[in-house]
């Protein structure tokens, strides 16, 4: 039995393959550094214009791949919101009833015969589409991405604590020693990426150098920042301490250092990633 596959269809199939892969890495924050609010919006207008070339379209089969087009654009779209507002069991049950509504009621229209657009009409509308996606980018330019800032201490003490089980015998103890910002000038909701941080002892010590233990008290599934809005976190580290000591130690707290740096006093050196941007 011989198949007979339709060359043309075929490379149409490809193409909406490969338009979804785009939308899919598109909605990534690795390219384009857009914020959440205008890549919806941008994901929702790139399906009202395929859907209008869909219907403004008099080629046979190209209408059908533009519909495909707004299809999976409103897919992504649909998926997109879900995964990054998190509207909740029932807001995300609404989103799913509207948009089933929308297709059903568009795909109705559709076999009653909607009024089709002229070729100026339809080119008059995308133009209207392309603009409101060049300002709505433009402002999304202008406002400006989230900035991170690290400060710390001067110094951190830590007492001697009761025998531990630490690791070759070094008891480790947690103190605050500064806080992690992150503003959010925009009016849009942006994705939160904050600095990776490492620590590390340098200068005279009687206790292992490496693997100081720095991090943040933000939540594990804390990836947004609702717009214009500023939030701080609090920077702690656990360092050991040798459980034969009688009296307190003291480190200085310092950023930037290499832990193959040189210290006369024992201090702490905290490395900040580069992560998102620093003030």
């Amino acid at each position: 039995m011989r198949f007979a596959i339709d060359s043309g269809k075929l490379l149409y199939a490809l193409g909406v393959l490969f338009a979804a892969a785009a939308l899919l890495y598109f909605i990534r924050d690795v390219v384009f550094d857009l914020s959440i609010t205008v890549k919806a919006a941008l994901l929702l207008l790139g399906f009202v214009a395929a859907f209008t070339a869909g219907v403004a379209v008099e080629r046979d089969v190209l209408d059908v791949v533009a519909f495909a087009l707004s299809g999976v654009t409103y897919v992504v779209f649909v998926g997109y919101v879900v995964v990054r507002y998190r509207p909740g069991e029932t807001g995300t049950f609404l989103l799913l009833a509207a948009s089933a509504a929308l297709f059903v009621g568009l795909g109705y229209a559709l076999r009653e015969g909607i009024p089709t657009p002229s070729r100026r009409t339809a080119a008059v509308a995308l133009g209207v589409l392309l603009l409101v996606s060049g300002v709505l980018v433009g402002a999304d330019a202008l406002t400006g991405g989230v900035t991170y800032g690290v400060e710390t201490s001067d110094s951190v003490t830590v007492s001697v604590p009761d025998a531990g089980q630490g690791p070759g015998g070094y008891p480790y103890v947690t103190r605050e020693i500064g806080a992690v910002t992150a503003s959010n000038p925009s009016p849009f909701l942006r994705a939160l990426a904050l600095p990776t941080l490492s620590g590390c002892l340098v200068g005279p010590t009687d206790h292992p150098r490496e693997g100081v233990y720095v991090a943040t008290d933000a939540q594990w599934d804390e990836d947004t920042i609702g717009g214009s809005t500023t939030r701080s976190y609090t920077l702690t580290t656990e360092l050991p301490i040798d459980p034969n000591r009688t009296a307190p130690q003291t480190y200085a707290v310092e950023q930037g250092l290499d832990c193959s740096a040189e210290r006369a006093e024992p201090t702490l050196a905290i490395q900040v990633g580069e992560s998102g941007e620093f003030d």
